[in-house]
């Protein structure tokens, strides 16, 4: 049975999601905030973790965005295959609604039409959309702002076979290493294994979207994830890099099939909001 949508419902909660994600931090992230806070032996540390508290009570109590920085508009969208599209097409209804959004919440506007003449679009579009056809007949729409100041740390390795797991876990160590205090830590760390050099970059960005403290499936990846989240709190970066146990609320892996003779290995780094939010249509 085919579902027929209207793509200006998709533009409403396009416009919706872009408010929200950037305006109230998501409760798998508050609690990953509060349970890091708790812990935090560092006098500093726990100093900058609660400053980063009261910033988020006071953004949600006055309709301010959690950070200045709002973000190039990010969305996996996952189209069933019993839905027939009405209206505009759905890559227009998702940039109106980007545009929408940004406009009427008063959201920073940070993309340039160019990237080398460097024109500022005053509206935030376009959108980095990925699609995926699923079974069904719904829509699942996440949205993931990114700002570029955890961006700019991320990281791709196109690594050998034969380095094998401990070559991963090095790729992960040195990616955040290099971050430091750049991408705003406390950090969430987004993994993405095999595929190819597009493919892994996705991966990692998707994992990002994955809710803090929840494992990968698979039971090396979840033991991995929770190695590398205790070795990444080892390193001492700390809270806005100025020491502490806490570099990183969480780190999610996701993994997929590659080719014989390679071992791509993403990392995409985020800062402590790791803002997302979804719907179902």
């Amino acid at each position: 049975m085919i579902r027929e949508i209207n793509t200006d419902v998709i533009t409403e909660n396009i416009k919706e999601i872009c408010i929200e994600a950037n305006h109230f931090l998501s409760e798998d992230m508050d609690a990953a905030l509060k349970k890091a806070t708790a812990e935090e032996t560092s006098e500093l540390g726990k100093k900058i973790l609660n400053q980063l508290q009261e910033n988020l009570k006071i953004a949600g109590e006055e309709m301010i965005p959690i950070c200045q920085d709002t973000g190039m508009a990010v969305f996996f969208v996952e189209v069933g295959q019993d839905v027939h599209f009405t209206g505009a097409a759905i890559e227009d209804a998702i940039n109106e609604g980007v545009r929408r959004g940004y406009t009427d919440g008063y959201l920073r506007k940070s993309v340039v039409g160019d990237p080398i003449l460097r024109e500022n679009t005053k509206d935030n579009t376009p959108a980095v959309i990925h699609y995926s056809i699923v079974p069904g007949d719904k829509v699942k729409i996440t949205f993931a702002p990114k700002g570029f100041g955890s961006e700019n740390m991320s990281r791709v390795f196109m690594l050998k076979p034969a380095d094998g797991i401990e070559g991963v876990k090095n790729a992960i160590l040195t990616a955040v290493k290099d971050a430091g205090p750049n991408a705003c830590p406390p950090m969430v760390v987004g993994v993405g294994i095999g595929g190819t050099f597009e493919k892994c970059a996705i991966l990692a960005k998707k994992a990002l979207t994955r809710e803090a403290g929840v494992h990968s499936d698979i039971p090396y990846v979840a033991e991995m994830e929770e190695e590398m989240l205790t070795k990444i709190n080892q390193l001492g970066i700390g809270p806005g890099g100025l020491g502490g146990k806490t570099t990183a609320l969480a780190v999610n892996i996701n993994t997929y099939p590659t080719h014989i003779a390679g071992l791509p290995v993403a990392v995409n780094i985020c800062c402590h909001v790791n803002r997302h939010a979804v719907r179902v249509i």
